[in-house]
């Protein structure tokens, strides 16, 4: 019997390392096959390079992060600030999606600080849920499958939302185990350290980042070290109680009961 598949879909090279990688790290461990495919190509990351250059430097970090990750890579299909709602983008991430017929599909938050975070989100969620409909036609062509798939989104940077309210996990996952492989990920795109520091005023690269994950395994009350998710609504996707995740990582994941209870009042 095949080995389930998981896939990490974000925006740019390095956002499945910093929001996602503990989990697929986890996920492999737990017998299942990850992949990584990340929209856009990091033209736009830097200051020093030009489109091109940079594009040809975070492609190579790119597929070393995903073989630090122990992730099947899937090249990137678009430019920076050019991941938008669009036909022919969905019908290409929608092919990969078909291919991959995976059980699992992390990817951002709905709603994130920047707009290519949120329309790779939006790609995601469409192409998953359009992988049984034989009539919408992928670029390259793939067989549409039935297969029940569980959309997981991430945290968004800062655990806010654009209009800064706090997001909060509806489960966690303990990444205390695999963190030092999630780090090592992160920092094999080296063309990115100084790039945050210059636009977003990140000067500690390693402290900042280790603070996410350690404020995410804060909220859980249990967990060191913490991916938080939220899971996608079922209808068209799964089952109403298919919750996989929870079902591979076993007491490495945590559900949010206050989280769904809040759901359950409506709030």
């Amino acid at each position: 019997m095949p080995a389930p598949t998981a896939i990490a879909i974000a925006a740019h090279p390095d956002d499945i390392e910093f929001h996602m990688g503990g989990t697929l790290l986890k996920l492999g461990q737990a017998g299942y096959e990850t992949h990584y495919f990340c929209l856009a190509n990091g033209c736009c990351g830097s200051t020093e390079y030009s489109a091109r250059r940079a594009a040809a430097i975070r492609l190579d970090e790119a597929r070393e992060g995903a073989r630090l990750l122990g992730a099947k890579f899937h090249p990137p299909i678009t430019n920076d600030m050019e991941v938008t709602y669009r036909i022919p983008l969905l019908r290409r991430v929608a092919a990969v999606v078909r291919a991959v017929n995976p059980r699992i599909v992390l990817t951002h938050s709905p709603a994130d600080y920047m707009e290519d975070h949120t329309a790779a989100c939006r790609l995601a969620v469409t192409a998953a849920f359009a992988r049984g409909m034989p009539n919408f036609k992928t670029i390259p062509p793939r067989r549409s499958t039935p297969a029940e798939v569980t959309v997981y989104h991430a945290m968004p940077h800062g655990l806010r939302d654009p209009l800064r309210r706090r997001v909060i996990p509806g489960s966690f996952v303990n990444i205390s185990a695999v963190a030092d492989r999630k780090l090592e990920s992160i920092c094999a795109h080296r063309s990115q350290q100084r790039w945050l520091e210059e636009s977003q005023g990140i000067a500690s690269f390693q402290a900042t980042v280790h603070a996410s994950w350690a404020e995410v395994g804060g909220l859980s009350g249990r967990f060191k070290f913490a991916e938080g998710w939220r899971r996608h609504l079922h209808l068209g996707f799964c089952a109403a109680n298919a919750d996989p995740l929870a079902e591979a990582l076993g007491p490495d994941h945590l559900l949010n009961e206050a989280y769904e209870r809040a759901l359950e009042a409506g709030f």
